[in-house]
């Protein structure tokens, strides 16, 4: 099951990326400040502009610790997302197996196709922090919520950006990163590191805003053979 998508990850999750000093020499904390708030800023408005979001997704897991040894990283998944503000949002798992997540922006169910099975539970305040997704649906501040930071400057070779989002106030996990178009603020991939260093990323293709999908695509009605497991307190 894919519950990554709920945890305090990410989901929006893990790159690990090492950049190198400037030729002109490591730079000064204050401008690695100033730069990465300057990003975050750009991202936030690009996605206050957006209503809606679509693309293609991979995401990665890694397990990192169990003593010294690493405990490897799971089979890519791959599918379809797609967001609407407010609260709404649908995720297409189509490999290794497929499955789906789907919120209408009060209930959010997650259905195993392959086991036949769909769990119901109500969205609540918050539900998405970790996944970093909060503003992409029509909520959170990222630099209200997070200590931002980056380690360079200057764009790679992809032209983007790495930041490292802290969470000021204590959280289930250790931090998130985004990986963003400096200029655009668009982003092309995020991530989570949890308390034990274990890495969750997702990457962003050919993506599309501002399509007005129908409602009908955030909604869902388990078939009848479907088992409903439905998590909702006092049920």
């Amino acid at each position: 099951m894919k519950s990554s998508l709920l945890r305090p990850i990410a989901l929006w999750v893990c790159l690990g990326i090492t950049c190198a000093p400037s030729a002109w020499g490591a730079e000064p904390e204050s401008a690695l400040v100033t730069c990465a708030e300057r990003y975050a800023q750009a991202v936030q408005s690009h996605y206050e502009t957006v209503n809606d979001f679509a693309a293609n997704f991979e995401q990665k897991t890694q397990a990192v610790t169990l003593g010294n040894a690493s405990l490897g990283a799971d089979a890519p998944s791959t599918g379809t997302v797609e967001f609407k503000k407010p609260g709404k949002m649908r995720w297409r798992y189509t490999t290794p197996s497929p499955s789906q997540v789907i919120s209408d922006g009060k209930t959010l169910w997650i259905y195993d196709e392959g086991a036949r099975e769909a769990q119901r539970l109500p969205v609540t305040e918050g539900y998405l922090t970790g996944a970093a997704l909060e503003f992409l649906l029509g909520d959170g501040k990222i630099l209200e919520t997070f200590d931002v930071s980056a380690s360079t400057c200057d764009p790679d070779l992809r032209g983007t950006v790495e930041l490292t989002l802290r969470p000021k106030q204590a959280a289930s996990y250790e931090y998130l990163t985004l990986r963003a178009k400096p200029q655009s603020g668009e982003i092309a991939s995020t991530g989570l590191i949890d308390l034990f260093g274990n890495r969750t990323e997702i990457s962003f293709r050919e993506a599309k805003l501002n399509l007005d999908p129908p409602a009908e695509t955030f909604s869902f009605e388990p078939p009848s053979d479907v088992q409903v497991i439905d998590l909702t307190p006092g049920r």
